[in-house]
């Protein structure tokens, strides 16, 4: 049993509370530096640069400046080489995903009557191109496709692209181009990493240029985000995977090992935590451990392993469940699964999580594949301004103002009294009685 990395939260001085919410992405310097040069060969050398990149970085030997697209006849192949159980599992996933943002969208405008014959509303319109990125360094990820994917196809932004590094066989996962046509979207660019965030903000002879880029990535990739934000929008910050587990003493530790270990599986630079006021439970969660893992790939447990004894993750013992309610604020997690037998009795204690699951029947699993609201979330405490992706990530809003000649009257005395106040004479000529004189011809 490896040692679990412990830490009692009343016996923290404020810099190593302070060190526990400390993300591993915290610190892109050498990120940052290595992420350079990339994107500008892509600015001056466009697709040679993505196929050298694909060939050196993702080692997709085959990759070929052809080949950067993926083609109708690999989408037509990849259903016939996934499992029939895993696309029904994908269609299950996306009847969902889809049924949730329909309903989450905006009125395309809306139009309030503020004063008598004056109206002040929005107006929704989609973003008319964004990017879509798939990780894949660690695993496939079909279910992010499905995620990025649906809202924007819901939006109806018309030029939507996927991009996600290619294989060793310089092909693309099948599972994600299922996904991709069962979702809406068929075009998928075999590009990841910095470079494909490079490519999505400059364009080059094959990648059209997006105005905005979303989904979940690397540091390399948040590192090119952060790099290009005057080129493109970089959406919601959107890290490496991030979880706590606020458990009391009403549920086993042993369920908490287990969605604790749901998260950290993901890769060595994820955050898992599980927070308690039970000793008791977290002496069955330590338990339960081992024979966890026994169940696991390798590479999960070496990944998971190396969260639970390293600085991102662990155990947290709390004097009181207000105390770990409090510590959860702090943190700020992308995902909160609140395991109790009566979770709604912390839910008004929590404020600062992206994505809250209640009780022991909802695990990450279940929100990440299946129940619907989107997965991809803020992480490195981004919850404490962002909320997760949804359809307003794909749309711009327009404020939209009437005056009738009924309103104007009133509205423009308010207006020039203010604009003398504030000295802007053009502002006040704009409603005085030379608009007057103009509109009475």
């Amino acid at each position: 049993m490896p040692d679990i990395n412990i830490q009692r939260l009343k016996a923290l001085s404020p810099e190593e509370r302070a060190a526990l919410v400390k993300r591993s992405e915290a610190d892109l310097s050498f990120y940052l530096e290595k992420v350079r040069p990339i994107i500008e060969a892509v600015r001056t050398e466009g697709d040679d640069a993505l196929v050298r990149f694909g060939r050196e970085l993702d080692k997709a030997a085959p990759l070929t400046r052809e080949g950067l697209k993926v083609s109708e006849a690999e989408f037509d192949e990849a259903f016939s080489l996934v499992d029939e159980k895993v696309i029904e599992a994908i269609r299950f996933g996306i009847g969902n995903i889809r049924s949730f943002h329909e309903q989450q969208a905006p009125e395309p405008m809306w139009l309030k009557e503020v004063r008598p014959g004056a109206f002040a509303g929005d107006r929704f319109t989609p973003i008319n191109s964004v990017a879509l990125y798939v990780p894949r360094g660690k695993g496939s990820f079909p279910s992010v496709t499905m995620m990025t994917s649906v809202p924007g196809v819901v939006a109806k932004v018309p030029n939507l692209a996927i991009f996600t590094p290619p294989g060793q066989d310089g092909k693309v996962d099948a599972a994600t181009l299922v996904a991709a046509r069962i979702a809406g979207v068929e075009t998928i660019y075999k590009v990841g990493g910095a470079q494909a965030v490079a490519a999505a903000a400059y364009g080059t002879q094959t990648v059209k240029k997006a105005q905005k880029i979303v989904g979940p990535g690397s540091p390399w990739v948040v590192a090119a985000k952060r790099l290009l934000a005057g080129v493109i929008d970089p959406g919601l910050p959107a890290g490496p995977s991030e979880s706590v587990i606020l458990a009391d003493s009403t549920v086993h530790g042993g369920l908490a090992a287990m969605d604790l270990l749901i998260e950290a599986e993901h890769g060595p630079d994820s955050s898992a935590w599980l927070v308690t006021d039970s000793e008791a439970l977290i002496e069955e969660a330590l338990e339960a451990l081992p024979e966890l893992w026994s169940r696991m790939s390798e590479m999960r447990v070496d990944f998971s392993r190396t969260v639970l004894t390293g600085r991102s993750g662990g155990i947290i013992l709390a004097e009181s469940m207000a105390d770990a309610c409090a510590f959860v604020n702090e943190y700020a997690p992308e995902h909160l699964e609140i395991l109790s037998t009566k979770p709604f009795d912390y839910l008004g204690d929590i404020t600062e999580a992206a994505e809250i699951l209640l009780g022991p029947h909802t695990p990450v699993s279940i929100a990440n594949f299946a129940l619907g609201p989107n997965a991809v979330l803020p992480t490195s405490r981004g919850a404490n301004t962002y909320g997760p992706l949804s359809v307003s990530d794909f749309v711009r809003r327009s404020s939209i103002g009437y005056v009738t000649e009924k309103g104007y009257p009133q509205m423009a005395a308010a207006a020039r009294t203010l604009a003398d106040y504030e000295g802007f004479s053009s502002h006040a000529n704009a409603v005085s009685e030379l608009r007057n004189a103009y509109l009475r011809g």
